[in-house]
């Protein structure tokens, strides 16, 4: 008798065991998926809910550190050249990038410190109506109206103009009944690139620098700057400031005066504004801020945003020892009053926990994340992804594999070239007949170089571009090539004229 009545204590035991288990798994499933915004409303709740559950008062170093660095030790802060740094970096970029199609030209990124914390993103939609706001303001005809307001919408991401005018003027006489020649076109695109940004509308890097430049005051500097982009732009684009410091006989100080203010101008005018509008202008904040340095060092930050340290509240804690201590002698009041101070410690402990736990999830599942994509974080090339599922990321963390979704479908990650959901990162791959393994982002993006750049009165099939691909040492099948041209969203080629 005594032995059945302990086991069946024994199973009443595991059973709530179990449950607690379960319910503990369920709130840590639950903030993991939380980005940090909806993670400090969730805080909020649970405090007002929860007498036992209260912010820290002695604000103790946290148990885990929240700035973590991969691969090699290097100085942790560098906010304070941080604009000047990426301004370099990404006019660099745009330099090396001459020669190939500078639509993959790098972001400035010109928030500073405080600016950083809230980023605008969301669904894309570019910056089309402001520029069709500043349209408004200018004096045009009906018909030069509908010529900027088609300019603006040819316009790419970046805000440089790639389509040929008299590509631009064949289609608005076949589309919009709009008979115009290119010549008229670019007097309309010559008002457009006094819109802001200055550079928008440039039809290549060289005019987006030189149209920056134009609107600076008169001065020696600026009739310098405009002298080296205009008269020795091949020797800017290859770095031999050496050359152009003899060519214009520059004191060692005037060059390096040069050199700044050239590298302070923006290739990529549209990106930045882009960014500024909004991308469906829902505001939401970075869970990860990851910085690449020149040293090859990557440091990532967890964003803790404005997120309190926790802990059990005192007098909860005191009274639950207090009532404890005097069990054998309590009321029935007295244990109703334990059984509830308990569950709130109870729950206090578990919200706690779960905190820390989802800290240590996203600590290591953006370790991983940036092992397997380091060359991205180090380049921001869209072409060095490499194939990366949520498997590998389960794999080097040891987490599950609906762990690794919660966190990559709800997170954001603040880098040197962009702002970018977790899920960015991941990319199927496709293998070769050879055994070769390609990621897919990597094939389409070389798909898109190579149609962007073709001669629109000539489109290429996708037989030439599966022929093309493979030159690229992308050898896949014509009808993979279709797919993916589909999934681009590119016409096929009778459509592309």
């Amino acid at each position: 008798m005594n032995e059945k009545a302990g086991l069946i204590q024994e199973q009443k035991q595991e059973q709530k065991l179990a449950q607690s288990f379960s319910q503990q798994q369920l709130l840590y499933a639950q903030l993991v998926e939380l980005p940090v915004t909806q993670l400090l409303e969730r805080i909020n709740t649970e405090m007002n809910d929860n007498p036992a559950l209260e912010v820290e008062t002695d604000n103790p170093e946290y148990a885990e550190p929240t700035e973590y660095t991969d691969y090699t030790d290097a100085p942790e802060d560098y906010d304070a050249q941080r604009e000047r740094e990426d301004r370099q970096s990404a006019l660099d970029e745009a330099l090396a990038s001459i020669g190939r199609d500078d639509e993959d030209l790098p972001v400035y990124n010109h928030s500073n410190t405080e600016e950083r914390e809230d980023i605008i993103y969301g669904d894309y939609t570019s910056f089309y109506d402001q520029l069709k706001e500043q349209m408004g303001l200018a004096n045009l005809t009906d018909t030069e109206r509908d010529i900027m307001e088609y300019l603006i919408g040819s316009l790419d991401d970046d805000g440089l103009l790639r389509k040929p005018l008299d590509a631009i003027s064949d289609e608005l006489a076949i589309y919009h009944n709009i008979d115009t020649t290119p010549r008229q076109i670019e007097r309309v695109l010559h008002q457009l690139q006094q819109f802001d940004p200055a550079g928008i509308g440039a039809r290549s890097l060289q005019e987006c620098l030189l149209l920056q430049i134009n609107r600076r005051e008169d001065s020696r500097l600026k009739k310098l700057m405009q002298t080296v982009i205009t008269n020795y732009f091949e020797a800017f684009t290859k770095k031999r400031w050496d050359r152009i410091q003899t060519a214009l006989k520059l004191s060692d100080l005037q060059a390096k005066a040069l050199f700044g203010e050239l590298r302070r101008l923006n290739p990529k005018p549209g990106a930045a504004m882009g960014e500024a509008v909004g991308r469906s202008m829902q505001q939401i904040t970075p869970d990860f801020i990851v910085d690449t340095h020149d040293d090859g060092t990557i440091t990532f930050t967890l964003n803790q945003g404005e997120m309190p340290e926790l802990q059990v509240s005192q007098s909860f804690a005191d009274s639950m020892r207090e009532y404890q201590q005097n069990k054998d002698h309590m009321t029935r009041q007295t244990k109703e009053a334990l059984l509830y101070i308990k569950k709130k410690v109870d729950a206090a402990q578990s919200f706690i926990e779960a905190i820390r736990m989802r800290r240590h999830t996203l600590t290591i599942t953006m370790q991983a994340i940036i092992q397997l994509q380091r060359q991205f974080f180090l380049d921001g090339d869209e072409a060095s992804l490499r194939p990366m599922i949520l498997k590998d990321v389960a794999e080097r963390t040891g987490l599950d594999l609906s762990t690794v979704s919660r966190v990559s479908n709800s997170k954001y990650a603040q880098t040197r070239w962009g702002t970018f959901p977790l899920r960015h990162f991941f990319s199927d791959s496709y293998t070769t007949e050879q055994g070769e393994e390609l990621s897919t982002r990597e094939i389409k993006a070389a798909l898109r170089d190579i149609v962007d750049n073709e001669d629109k009165r000539k489109p290429l099939s996708d037989e030439i571009l599966t022929q093309m691909l493979s030159q690229r040492g992308y050898p896949i099948a014509r009808r993979t090539v279709a797919k993916y041209r589909e999934q681009l969203g590119i016409p096929v080629a009778r459509l592309r004229k």
